[in-house]
């Protein structure tokens, strides 16, 4: 009589290769998750950056001696809310102030990003061009 070999895999051995299976997809999935979350943090500073340093550029553009203190606004930038607070303050040098911008999603009390920036009064239209220019003119020294 012949015996017949069975070929094939056993039931346990089947789900054993499942839950090694169903742990890896796990693995995967989560490390795909955390590279998501990295990912829209990294954007949300970025934006953040952006609408710190573009309010700071405000300031700096508005002609005007910045006044000590603080105010906030908000602004609809990459489809969203956020929400501001400058923070002007005396550095201890005259005419020279320094910006302080925090930025936060709207409806948000966590900072994302917070940049600093300074200010003086305004100089008279091309003055900066103006010193550049005779700087180049000088040459350079020796």
């Amino acid at each position: 009589m012949k015996h017949r070999a069975n070929s094939g895999f056993t039931l346990i051995e089947v789900m054993v290769a499942l839950a090694i299976v169903a742990l890896s997809l796990t693995a995967v999935t989560a490390s795909l998750s955390q590279m998501i979350d990295a990912a829209q943090t990294m954007r949300d500073r970025t934006y953040a950056s952006w609408i710190a340093q573009n309010r700071i550029t405000e300031l700096r553009l508005a002609a005007v001696t910045p006044n000590v203190g603080a105010t906030n606004g908000e602004v609809q930038y990459a489809n969203a809310e956020w929400s501001w607070r400058a923070v002007v303050s005396e550095t201890g040098v005259d005419d020279l102030y320094r910006i302080d911008v925090s930025v936060s999603l709207a409806g948000s009390d966590d900072i994302i990003r917070t940049v600093s920036g300074f200010a003086g009064p305004p100089g008279a239209a091309g003055e900066a061009n103006r010193a550049w220019a005779r700087l180049q003119q000088s040459g350079p020294k020796s």
